[in-house]
């Protein structure tokens, strides 16, 4: 079978012909441009790259991207996207989300993709709001918001994306900025080399029903000391000085400054985003200060395509039948006449 070279491409080879329609400012436009700036260092071909979307501002992406690709039903993206991958496994197959189509109506599907660990990736668009339907409180809105549908605070807890997943037994978990476009374009290229399935989430800011929602995060004033920025096998360090870590003291992570108390580099969290037990992968998770970026988690497993390829081939193996009709006509059988 003859086959033919990857074309190269530019970023501007997957941008379709769509005018793209998002606010004025929103982070979305930051993901679009950073997807396709990706794209062409995975080593695709165009036609092999299919986007799958449920239902929000963040389910146009499709329309805007230069390949194949469904907007579909609210919630329902990944078992459509499911179905695709399952029917032809050398696609790459991405799910764009958001945090009220993923974990609240689409909650079912979301958890259980992430359990199957089939070969696809994910991008959730969190600005933890509803903003297509203008502003009502998401799965992901924090306690005593106030929105559309929450006039005096919103009363329900709210779900943290990468605490669900991994919960849900997710091999690879993403966590990045949607103003930091260099770093999301090389975590998008990790993950689809990534077997399994992937779930990068972006915290999306919202300009118009909830603008500034991880601002005391992502701001570029106070970025570099209220994150950081995780690397496998590299240690823990953040701050603007780069004078700030994390150790881990009982069962709890504790911010430490490099040179008071003793206190060095060596002594510092080396992050291992390889590790099978996801018990420190969860507490970088939940950390407030700071908040963990970049790959918290990318363990390595059996795909759901290799369980399947594999249980197919042993069932096969012990089969007596070779046809169809030997299945029909096999145990007890009758004829109407």
């Amino acid at each position: 079978m003859e086959t033919t070279a990857t074309p190269k491409y530019t970023f501007k080879d997957f941008a379709s012909d769509q005018e793209v329609r998002w606010c004025p400012g929103c982070d979305d436009y930051v993901i679009l441009r950073s997807m396709q700036k990706a794209l062409p260092e995975m080593g695709l071909k165009k036609e092999d790259v299919v986007f799958i979307s449920g239902i929000g501002c963040s389910s146009r992406f499709p329309y805007y991207m230069d390949t194949y690709g469904m907007h579909s039903i609210h919630g329902r993206a990944p078992a459509i996207a499911s179905g695709v991958k399952l029917a032809n496994p050398d696609l790459s197959v991405w799910v764009i989300t958001g945090d009220g189509d993923s974990m609240a109506i689409g909650g079912n599907h979301f958890i259980h993709v992430l359990r199957r660990n089939l070969d696809l990736n994910i991008v959730l668009f969190n600005n933890e709001i509803y903003g297509l339907t203008k502003g009502q409180f998401s799965p992901t809105s924090l306690v005593g918001q106030k929105t559309k549908s929450s006039p005096y605070g919103n009363t329900q807890p709210p779900f943290l994306p990468g605490e669900l997943a991994i919960g849900s037994k997710a091999r690879f978990f993403a966590r990045i900025g949607g103003n930091t476009p260099k770093e999301m374009t090389d975590i998008f290229i990790k993950s689809e080399k990534f077997k399994g399935t992937s779930l990068i989430e972006v915290l999306q800011n919202c300009p118009i029903f909830n603008d500034g929602c991880f601002a005391k995060y992502t701001d570029k004033a106070v970025r570099e000391d209220k994150q950081c920025f995780v690397e496998h096998g590299k240690p823990m360090i953040f701050g603007k000085e780069r004078n700030k870590g994390l150790v881990l003291k009982g069962l709890k992570l504790e911010v430490v400054t490099l040179g008071e108390n003793g206190v060095t580099e060596q002594d510092l969290l080396v992050h291992d985003a390889e590790e099978q037990d996801p018990t420190l992968h969860q507490m970088l998770v939940r950390s407030e200060y700071p908040l963990i970026t970049g790959i918290i988690r990318s363990f390595p497993d059996v795909t759901f395509e290799e369980r399947v390829d594999e249980l197919t081939a042993a069932v096969k193996a012990d089969s007596t039948f070779s046809k169809t009709d030997d299945l029909f006509f096999s145990g007890e059988t009758y004829e109407v006449k």
